[in-house]
C-alpha cells in the first residue's frame, strides 16, 4: 500500500500559515511503500498526597538501569477501552488500585523493533491512588518492573526518562494545582 509522508525542510520561507502568521519550514511530501505496523497503549500518571505532597507512582523497567524511571503504561487488550487498560497496568506494574479522573493526552513516536518501524499512539490518564502498596505485583506480570518508587509530582520533569512522559507528569501537575482532585 502507497503512503504519504512527509519532511521539514527549515529554511527562509514566508508562506502564510494563518492570519498575520509565517512558517519558518516547508512540509514536503514524499511517497513511499513501506508497512508502518501500528500500537496503541495506554497508562497512567497515579497520583496521590503523602506528607502534604503530591509524589506519583514511577517504575524502573525490567533491564533499564539505575534511575531510568517511567510511567506504567501497556497495550490495549482486545475489546478493551483505553481507561481500562490504564487502571489495569498501572495495578499491574505498581500494585495499587486507583480511580480514573481524565484524560491528560495522547503521546506519539515512531520506534523500530526487529527491523520494523512502528508508529505507537499511549493515552495517558490522570488517575487518582484508592489502595494498595507500591511493589506488591501479581506474579505474571512482576517481571516486567525492577522497582517501584513514590516520586514528587512536581520533579516529574526532571525524574521521568521519556519526553512525552514528562509532559505527561507536568500536566498531572498543573491538574491537581488547578483543582482537578
Amino acid at each position: 500500500m502507497l503512503g504519504t509522508l512527509g519532511f521539514r525542510v527549515p529554511g527562509q520561507f514566508s508562506a502564510s500559515a494563518g492570519v498575520g502568521r509565517t512558517v519558518s519550514h516547508l512540509w514536503l511530501p514524499f511517497v513511499t511503500n513501506d508497512r508502518v505496523k501500528r500500537e496503541f497503549s495506554a497508562g497512567g500518571v497515579l497520583v496521590r498526597r503523602l506528607r502534604s505532597r503530591w509524589v506519583f507512582a514511577a517504575i524502573r523497567p525490567a533491564g533499564k538501569g539505575p534511575g531510568v524511571w517511567a510511567l506504567p503504561k501497556g497495550l490495549i487488550g482486545r475489546g478493551e477501552r483505553p481507561e481500562e487498560t490504564a487502571l489495569r497496568e498501572v495495578a499491574e506494574e505498581t500494585g495499587a488500585q486507583a480511580r480514573l479522573v481524565g484524560k491528560l493526552g495522547d503521546v506519539r513516536y515512531v520506534y523500530t523493533w526487529g527491523g520494523e518501524r512502528i508508529f505507537k499512539v499511549v493515552s495517558f490518564y490522570l488517575l487518582r491512588y484508592s489502595r494498595g502498596r507500591l511493589g506488591d505485583l501479581p506474579p505474571a506480570t512482576a517481571h516486567e518492573v525492577a522497582e517501584v518508587r513514590w516520586l514528587p509530582l512536581e520533579e516529574g520533569q526532571k525524574l521521568l526518562a521519556y519526553k512525552g512522559e514528562r509532559e505527561m507528569a507536568e500536566r498531572a501537575l498543573a491538574s491537581v494545582r488547578g483543582g482537578a482532585l
